[in-house]
């Protein structure tokens, strides 16, 4: 939620709703990105502690776009030094009546569906992830990454064309 034009980042109030408001979406978003959670909530906690710094220079309106734009320069700043790779969190073991067939096929399919993902170009999963994972609509992650509506539907298009010649039943 944005807040209304009553006081300024800097009142703690107002710093506190902005976070609770964005957090979880800017983690989420980065960690698409980094396939990494520590290195993703780093860049979060970094990119509010730089918002709480800029506080008087940040209106409340543009709080939500200077968080995505600091997380995404740390993000694009780690990569220069590092391959990035997805990693999907394993769900917890749970107990199951599947056959070992079955569930051998469920792992063979997961490591082919990692595999795919990770052949992707970075902005493609990070927008078939956003949408699909998170449920974001196509104007929330083309605002989130600062490009048109236009070019996300040509990234998901372009995600869902390779995804479906890599992985059979997609």
């Amino acid at each position: 939620m944005e807040t209304k034009n009553t006081g300024n980042v800097c009142e703690e109030q107002v710093f506190d709703t902005i976070f609770k408001a964005n957090s979880k979406t800017v983690f989420n978003y980065i960690y698409y990105k980094f396939g990494n959670e520590e290195k993703a909530h780093d860049a979060v906690q970094e990119a509010f502690v730089k918002l709480w710094e800029n506080c008087i220079k940040v209106s409340p309106e543009k709080a939500k776009s200077f968080v995505y734009t600091v997380a995404n320069n740390l993000y694009l700043n780690v990569i220069k030094a590092e391959k990035v790779r997805l990693k999907y969190a394993e769900k917890t073991l749970k107990v199951t009546h599947e056959s070992p067939e079955f569930l051998l096929e469920e792992e063979e399919f997961k490591q082919k569906l990692n595999r795919a993902l990770d052949s992707l170009p970075e902005n493609q999963r990070t927008t078939f992830l956003l949408n699909r994972i998170d449920g974001k609509k196509y104007a929330q992650i083309a605002e989130m990454e600062g490009v048109s509506v236009k070019a996300i539907e040509k990234r998901m298009h372009l995600a869902l064309k390779s995804l479906r010649e890599k992985i059979e039943g997609i």
